[in-house]
Parts: C-alpha cells; structure tokens; sequence
C-alpha cells in the first residue's frame, strides 16, 4: 500500500506543469518606460493640457481645477491640472506617484486613464468617451521624455 502511495505522489508531482491554467494571449501589450518615437517631443503645453486635459469630450479641467464647472475630483483629492506643477503634485490619494519622471508605467496618471486602474475609478469619472489609445501613448511619451514644462 506504501509503494503504490509513493509511485502515485511520484507521478503526481511530475505532473505539476500540467496543472497551469490556460490564460490565452495577452490583451494589452505590457507598459514599457520608453518614449513610443523618440524623434517627436510631447509637447506639455499643447499635447497634454490644451490637447488632452483641456479638450471639451475629455475636459479634466471641469473637475480638477480651481475654476472648474464641476470641482469635484479637486475638492474631494486635491488633484489639480491647472498647470504642470499642481499636477505633478498629485492628490490625496496619489501624491507625487501620479507622475514620476522617466516612469509612465510607475506613473498613476497612466494607469488612471487607461482601462483597469489600481484605485478609484478610470478618468474621466463622466466617460465614455476615455482617452483614445493614442492620447494614452502621448501621456506615456511625455512622462517617458521626463515630463517637461514645454
């Protein structure tokens, strides 16, 4: 009875791959801390707030700035986008690990916009529309160029 017990748990554990759940093929590529074309400067000015943070279907300025329609996301966290040093202050629930220069995968600005973020809900709270994946590729490029004042 021992023996079979053995032969049994010897088999067994030469199994244990076998038992991996199958997961399929990833959905999203992984965030890589590199600029998408190097060649092409974000812009912080243009590209981000007047381009993104300030576009009316988008509107981040209703709920994150001082004069904003609806301040809502300023007075509850305290997160400002006036301009890029309030905004690389964070939040409440942030601080300054919304942007860390260099880092857009670490950055919870990226992950806040995108489809699955590590706390709260995704930004804009009133979307749909969200960023698009090229506005998302323009945050992540401007953080990964340093997140310049330009």
């Amino acid at each position: 009875m021992h023996y079979l017990l053995l032969a049994v748990t010897v088999a067994l554990v030469g199994c244990i791959d076998t038992f991996e759940p199958e997961t399929g093929p990833l959905l999203v590529s992984p965030c890589e801390n590199v600029d998408s074309n190097p060649d092409v400067e974000v812009s912080f000015r243009v590209d981000i707030k007047e381009g993104i943070l300030e576009r009316p279907e988008i509107n981040c300025v209703r709920c994150h700035t001082p004069g904003g329609e609806t301040p809502i996301g300023l007075e509850a966290t305290g997160f400002d986008v006036s301009n890029r040093t309030t905004l690389l202050r964070g939040g409440s629930n942030t601080g300054t690990g919304i942007v860390i220069p260099g880092q857009p995968c670490e950055s919870i600005l990226v992950q806040k916009v995108g489809p699955a973020p590590p706390l709260g809900s995704r930004m804009p709270l009133a979307g749909p529309p969200f960023l698009s994946d090229l506005d998302q590729q323009l945050v992540r490029d401007w953080i990964a160029e340093g997140a310049r004042d330009n």
